[in-house]
């Protein structure tokens, strides 16, 4: 048990990082990507080469995430890596979007998405609930579960994966037909296919929330290599059982997969709606446990509500920042079309991961004398950051150019209304001090 009750114990290990990358990563977007990859690629060999070359190039966000954490072993993740870079304005900011725009949201889209399924049986809000007191009882028992669940996660994609390696069609697989309508043919297709893949691997980053309580950068590579192979056997799969326009057409083409499976197809529908609720319940659970840390973090640092640095005096969870952050995404799930709004806050975010990678750049430059003595050092200098921050970038121009208004609009929101609040905190924390 922590000597110091308002710090968090490091007491989860390896299964626990890989536990949250992977939860987290594997969300209900695999369920529609592999059709929206297969649209961009235009063919089936594009597709799976999209998908592998699409998780190698994430690997470098990983790296970069590993040195940084191992840098500051701390709870916080992206709010702590500002902070140590010398911008708290920034480092507020980061906290002040995860709180009102995009952490509670998102448990709130997790937990509605299981409505199709059970909501007729268990009230949706009954599953916050159920996950809030996991996390909040131990964190031990918390990423236990997590290392469960997610292994429950897996079973199904590796049961579709088995079973379809033994019935490829020759014919088709990995066919490099061109999809009529989109780029048909050499590096344009393939880039295209390649940055749809991108959301399919967001979240292996989720771990460096919890850095004081867990050890990391192996972990992180290891999730990263998981969902790689994960991804890559499943896109295989189906490229050699589905035709690039099946795939590209379908609107369940997971679904489409498995009813073409001998042995499950006539079950498909049902094996596939259990792979959806247990992924979801994966994904809810490994966002209510790493997300409210970095409210946690901020309030350590009194930029945030000083309730949420408490620390449950027996479980060394912290308790209230837990409770708030679900408190907040119950009452959103009863709102309306959240789809949409969280929408409004896409640019901010990709914002956020691109400054996130820039700050290796600066806290490099300060170097030991300043207190940037990482125990793990990402490979090849400056290359993974600028891999990182431009695979980030891309994203960020796809986001401008689909939707300007809503990106700019949130933009201005979160710094009108994020900055104010930061010099309040600021300039009372001086006059405490002084």
């Amino acid at each position: 048990m922590s000597e110091n009750k308002n710090e968090l114990g490091r007491k989860l290990g390896l299964s626990a990082v890989i536990a949250l990358g992977v939860g987290t990563t594997v969300g209900s977007g695999i369920f529609s990507s592999l059709s929206e990859v297969a649209n961009a690629a235009g063919s089936s060999l594009f597709l799976v080469l999209a998908f592998i070359i699409g998780g190698l190039l994430q690997i470098p966000a990983n790296f970069v995430y590993s040195e940084l954490a191992s840098a500051y072993p701390e709870d916080g993740g992206q709010y702590v890596y500002f902070r140590e870079a010398g911008s708290r304005p920034l480092a507020f900011l980061c906290g002040w979007i995860s709180f009102w725009a995009t952490d509670p949201p998102s448990i709130s889209i997790m937990a509605l998405a299981i409505v199709n399924y059970l909501a007729f049986f268990i009230p949706i809000q009954v599953f916050v609930l159920i996950f809030m007191g996991v996390h909040i009882r131990s964190v031990e028992g918390g990423g236990k579960f997590q290392t469960i669940i997610t292994a429950l996660k897996i079973l199904p994609f590796a049961l579709v994966i088995g079973i379809g390696l033994f019935n490829l069609q020759g014919d088709i697989l990995l066919s490099s037909a061109p999809l009529e309508g989109y780029a048909t043919s050499g590096i344009a297709a393939l880039i295209a296919g390649i940055a749809a893949t991108t959301w399919s691997y967001d979240g292996m980053g989720a771990a460096c929330y919890m850095s004081g309580e867990i050890n990391m950068p192996l972990g992180l590579i290891l999730t990263a290599v998981v969902v790689l192979a994960l991804y890559a056997g499943l896109t295989f799969v189906a490229s050699g059982i589905l035709s690039i326009d099946e795939m590209a057409t379908s609107d369940a083409p997971i679904a489409l997969l498995a009813s073409k499976l001998p042995g499950i197809g006539h079950y498909a529908g049902t094996i596939v709606a259990i792979m959806a609720i247990i992924v979801v319940i994966g994904s809810l659970s490994s966002c209510i446990m790493f997300q409210p840390r970095i409210e946690y973090a901020m309030a350590k640092d009194n930029l945030f509500f000083k309730s949420f640095a408490k620390v449950h005096p027996k479980y060394e969870t912290p308790y209230f920042s837990i409770i708030v952050q679900c408190a907040v995404a119950i009452v959103l799930i009863f709102a309306s079309d959240l789809s949409a709004l969280l929408g409004y806050f896409t640019m901010v975010a990709l914002l956020k991961n691109v400054l996130t990678f820039a700050t290796i750049f600066v806290l490099r430059k300060k170097g030991k004398e300043h207190g940037y003595n990482p125990s793990y050092k990402c490979p090849g200098g400056p290359i993974m950051p600028l891999i990182a921050i431009i695979m980030t970038s891309t994203l960020i121009w796809g986001e401008l150019t689909y939707a300007p208004m809503q990106s700019l609009i949130c933009a201005l929101v979160a710094v009108v209304t994020g900055l104010p609040v930061f010099y309040y905190w600021d300039r009372k924390n001086k006059r405490e001090s002084a």
